[in-house]
């Protein structure tokens, strides 16, 4: 390692080649113009090589230069990302649980409680993204994710499956909900990204609904606009059902379309995470036949 140069002399080069001023360098660095100066002095002198061409009172970076400054660049990026790696390292008393927004909100969310009460010990850590992520790279211990299950690198288990339904809040329209499935399309429709041709096909209706009017790619949006009111909603079971127990939206028929992407409980191959994950993926497996259980002993519905 003796050929690396120490790290304040690449930085201070780096600077000066991208800004193109040794001053505006020394300003974003918070040093003064001089020890800019002497560092780059130092790495020319260290390397060999001439990285600027003096031009009057101003600095022009050489065409070596140039090509250093670009690997230069690149490897401080490195060095930058792997420090924000290591530092945001889960702590051995600390559970990073990467879920969607929605899911969370609605679904975990509400019976994390049972599971602080179980291990006080281990403090969660939600990280919420719509994208799937890198777990390994993002350090994330366990994920809960929306797919196929096509994820390599990772220990993937089933959760469950999920069922769209149709939802209002109660006040919606006056009160007077519609019921027909006719009636529910022609309503103000709050949309997803999803299709609604699934459920009107399981409700005997060959068309396909355009969408118009309000949309979202987050089902927490779409879920608050239809608790004022705004419309009605085709939604996941997974992200209503707590919302319907509670009185604060109806399901407006009995009709209901097989969701075609399961929930995973995913697994970042981690040593350190081990006993944390098997804790939780424990917890979590109880939690999903809970809410099984109570969907097969609620009210039955006709698919």
């Amino acid at each position: 390692m003796s050929n690396i140069p120490p790290i304040t002399c690449l930085r201070s080069f780096e600077a000066v080649a991208r800004l193109g001023s040794v001053t505006a360098a020394a300003r974003e660095l918070h040093v003064t113009h001089s020890a800019i100066s002497q560092q780059i002095k130092v790495l020319e002198e260290m390397i060999g090589v001439i990285l600027f061409v003096r031009e009057g009172r101003g600095l022009r970076v050489s065409e070596d230069g140039r090509l250093y400054a670009l690997q230069v660049r690149e490897s401080l990026s490195r060095i930058a990302e792997a420090t924000q790696l290591i530092k945001t390292q889960p702590k051995s008393t600390e559970l990073v649980v990467a879920v969607l927004p929605s899911f969370g909100f609605n679904w975990l969310l509400p019976r994390l409680p049972r599971f602080q009460q179980l291990q006080p010990h281990i403090s969660i850590r939600l990280q919420a993204n719509l994208t799937v992520s890198n777990l390994s790279r993002e350090s994330v211990d366990v994920g809960i994710r929306m797919g196929k299950g096509d994820w390599d690198g990772v220990e993937k288990r089933l959760l469950f499956h999920d069922e769209a339904l149709v939802v209002a809040a109660p006040h919606f329209n006056g009160g007077e909900l519609p019921q027909s499935p006719e009636e529910i399309l022609s309503s103000r429709i709050i949309f997803n990204m999803e299709s609604w041709r699934p459920w009107c096909q399981a409700a005997g209706l060959d068309i396909d609904v355009p969408r118009s009017g309000l949309c979202s790619n987050d089902s927490n949006l779409v879920l608050q606009a239809v608790r004022l009111g705004q419309g009605i909603a085709l939604e996941r079971r997974s992200l209503v059902h707590d919302a319907i127990q509670r009185g604060e939206l109806v399901q407006l028929s009995p009709v209901i379309a097989p969701y075609p992407y399961p929930y995973w409980l995913v697994l970042p191959n981690r040593e350190r995470s081990e006993t944390k994950q098997r804790v939780f993926s424990n917890w979590l497996t109880d939690e999903v036949a809970e809410y099984l259980n109570k969907l097969d002993h609620g009210s039955k519905t006709v698919r």
